[in-house]
């Protein structure tokens, strides 16, 4: 049985399908983070165009976690309104939507940002400006902040959140023996260096209550020598449910010559689902709803790891930036594959641009 467009729940939110927008940064927010028109315009379109949830582009909980310009902020009660505005939007057009919520840590731009902080101090080549050491009031900060941050999108009408734990951003960071060298009860260990995401994690549940889809995003490998092996991800992941988590969508890679994320030039179906491998792995740790990202395009990937159980969820990104309205041509069989040449040509190069393909598609 094909499953792709039957329905299925996270937590106490049913979807009407199994794909997924995975989140994407729009850089379409003003100076002070709040939505400008161009985002609403798009996340309409992804919900016309039939996709089962959208995730929002990653939004900031605290002005010092501002990890690139028009980035879309969550860190203010003053954004609230501005941000309800986005949740009905996509309610009007029959759509479903879940706010992932972002501190960028070492990853912050200076044109972001005066300075950026870490874990522990740090000045990698592929960072934009060095980072110093987190202090353990800090610390305590920006796990209030997260906490507050899912309150707004509960207040805000979003129908859950995504917490954001990969991709070298701040809570996988701290998982990261590479980044997080602390000696105090934040590294050390394995179980130290979870100490952060659960804090999190507990800070989101008791603002929003037990009801509330919460789920997560997490970068599994690090994919850098002394970084988070796919051993360490996965006894992160069994630990998930028990930290109130009701989804994981399995990513990877933390930054550097590396980059697992974004590929270039998906052109055939081998090509696909390369984080297959950390998905079956995530799947033999945990009974929760996986999400499987990494560069779908065909419908025939999509369906055979549903079929073979690996994953829950389908989840894709460039695709959509490519055609909004993907899923709705997938399902009435209009087309197997999307158009997506994968020439990661999407991202904006200049302000006021925000995503968009400028690929030539024929």
């Amino acid at each position: 049985m094909n499953k792709l467009f039957t329905s299925a729940d996270i937590g106490p939110l049913t979807l009407p399908n199994r794909l997924v927008r995975s989140a994407t940064a729009e850089r379409m927010a003003d100076a002070d983070g709040g939505p400008r028109p161009q985002l609403e315009q798009l996340y309409r379109e992804l919900a016309q165009g039939g996709v089962g949830l959208i995730i929002t582009g990653h939004m900031y909980v605290h002005p010092a976690g501002k990890a690139h310009p028009e980035m879309t902020g969550i860190y203010s009660d003053d954004l609230t309104a501005r941000l309800a505005g986005l949740a009905d939007a996509i309610h009007q057009e029959g759509g479903r939507v879940v706010v992932q919520i972002n501190h960028g840590g070492m990853q912050c731009d200076r044109r972001a940002v005066s300075e950026s902080m870490a874990p522990s101090a740090a000045d990698f080549p592929f960072l934009k400006q060095p980072a110093r050491e987190m202090t353990p009031d800090e610390i305590a900060v920006v796990i209030r902040a997260f906490g507050q941050a899912a309150r707004r999108a509960r207040d805000a009408g979003f129908d859950g959140v995504q917490i954001h734990a990969a991709h070298g951003y701040l809570i996988s960071q701290f998982l990261s023996p590479f980044v997080n060298r602390r000696t105090d009860e934040w590294g050390g260990d394995l179980a130290g260096r979870m100490r952060f995401l659960r804090a999190v994690c507990r800070a989101v549940r008791e603002q929003v209550g037990p009801d509330y889809p919460m789920l997560i995003k997490f970068g599994m490998m690090d994919a850098l020598e002394g970084g988070l092996s796919p051993e360490e991800g996965g006894r992160v992941t069994a630990a998930m449910k028990g930290m109130g988590l009701d989804a994981v969508e399995i990513s990877g890679g933390i930054g550097g010559e590396k980059n697992l994320n974004t590929p270039v030039g998906i052109r055939c179906e081998e090509d696909e689902a390369y984080f297959r491998p950390l998905v079956q792995r995530a799947r033999a740790e945990t009974d929760l709803p996986l999400i499987s990202v990494g560069g779908f395009r065909s419908r025939r990937v999509m369906e055979d790891v549903l079929a073979a159980g690996e994953a829950d969820f389908i989840s894709i990104c460039r695709p959509l930036i490519c055609e909004p309205d993907f899923p709705n041509r997938l399902r009435a069989g209009l087309q197997e594959r999307s158009a997506c040449i994968s020439a990661n040509r999407c991202w904006a190069d200049e302000m006021d641009e925000g995503i968009a393909c400028k690929c030539s598609i024929e």
